[in-house]
């Protein structure tokens, strides 16, 4: 149990780690520079080449990594009871509405905790992994299909803000994100809004079909490192292959159409969110496969610490990236290609941290804090989760 616990660490912090990669747009540039590389024109190459390279091996893949090892986590803590999850999934929710407001826009933690209480209900019932994996994968197709209605109806409409910004909304947005206070807590609360909107019309479907199938998982036993490390190589070998391959014509299509806002903004997202999945185990199979030679390196202990400590190096990534980009001001001086540049020195920090913190206390401060807010609310647990 001990060796799937580091193993389950380890795929955790490539998750929190591999999110970073693009993150650091979000937080360096525009809102629209996230998916669009062409927001204020055409890129230099450097910076197209890095978009190219980051939607192939980063783009959605870590996000879908890490709901899919969500899941997997809330299959895990089915002993502790209903009360004592549906508490840990409130407490989340408020962690969430705190970043989301007062820190960053890109929050995620209130769309997992949301999302999850949904999800809860079906990974609570006594069904065969299989009919789990089955229903998280009928949730995603929803959300993929969802995304072809947004082709049909919205994209003859001219390019909003969230796509190509004017100069005006550019000039905005750099006086509330490097200005702060109450201006920005005013716009990240109409930026939440938006979020919860497409969380409600699209993403969440492709984010709970996620975790159920990660669920299921864990429950079949593949997520807990129950199959030989042979099958492990064998299902990395086409897994990610496979993504690659359903994501490439995408990346050569956006590319070639110049990011054109009727072809990228939904309907050439597609591939991307299709391949993710299975790109996004093939990860997980890879570190599985080759656990027996690489467990007991260092830098594998070292990502199985930011792993350990998940929510504490996710929220230590917003207050480095906002102190760097809106506090010193470099919001907006650096392209993609600089931008990726930065990402080493967080992803040390992740690591000194976990390390350093870990040597003096079990968990990390975020995740006790959690913990003891859960028992707060919910008491203790019915039993401890293995």
């Amino acid at each position: 149990m001990r060796e799937r616990i580091a193993m389950l660490d380890c795929a955790r912090g490539m998750a929190i780690l591999g999110i970073l990669l693009m993150n650091i747009t979000a937080f360096g540039l525009p809102k629209a520079a996230y998916l669009n590389p062409a927001f204020m024109g055409a890129p230099s190459l450097a910076d197209a080449w890095t978009w190219a390279v980051m939607d192939m091996v980063a783009q959605v893949k870590f996000m879908t990594l890490f709901a899919l090892l969500f899941g997997a986590g809330l299959q895990m803590l089915l002993p502790r009871g209903g009360r004592w999850i549906r508490s840990r999934l409130f407490w989340l929710m408020a962690f969430g509405l705190i970043h989301a407001i007062f820190f960053w826009d890109g929050d995620i933690l209130l769309d997992y905790g949301l999302v999850g209480l949904l999800c809860l209900g079906a990974i609570r019932h006594d069904i065969s992994s299989g009919r789990l994996i089955g229903a998280g994968i009928a949730l995603y197709a929803i959300g993929l299909g969802i995304l072809v209605l947004m082709q049909a109806m919205l994209a003859g409409a001219a390019p909003g803000r969230f796509w190509l910004p004017g100069v005006a909304d550019r000039i905005y947005e750099y006086y509330w994100q490097t200005t702060g206070g109450p201006e920005a807590w005013s716009v990240r609360l109409a930026l939440l809004q938006s979020s919860l909107m497409s969380l409600a019309a699209q993403y969440g479907w492709l984010l709970a079909g996620a975790m159920l199938i990660g669920a299921g998982l864990m429950r079949s036993g593949w997520l807990a490192g129950n199959r030989s490390p042979a099958h492990y190589r064998a299902m990395a070998s086409w897994l990610i292959p496979l993504g690659l391959a359903i994501n490439l014509p995408s990346v050569v299509a956006q590319w070639q159409s110049g990011w054109a806002y009727h072809w990228c903004a939904f309907l050439l997202q597609i591939p991307r969110e299709l391949g993710a999945p299975f790109q996004a185990l093939g990860y997980v199979a890879l570190c599985y496969g080759f656990w027996p030679a690489i467990g007991g390196l260092r830098v594998v202990r070292w990502v199985s610490n930011v792993g350990r400590m998940a929510l504490s190096n996710y929220l230590l990534q917003t207050l480095l990236c906002t102190l760097v980009f809106n506090q010193f001001g470099l919001f907006m001086s650096l392209g993609r290609a600089g931008l990726l540049l930065l990402v080493p020195p967080v992803w040390l920090a992740n690591i000194l941290f976990s390390t350093l913190w870990l040597r003096f206390f079990p968990q990390g401060p975020m995740e006790w804090t959690w913990r003891r807010l859960t028992r707060l609310t919910a008491g203790a647990p019915a039993r401890a989760a293995d």
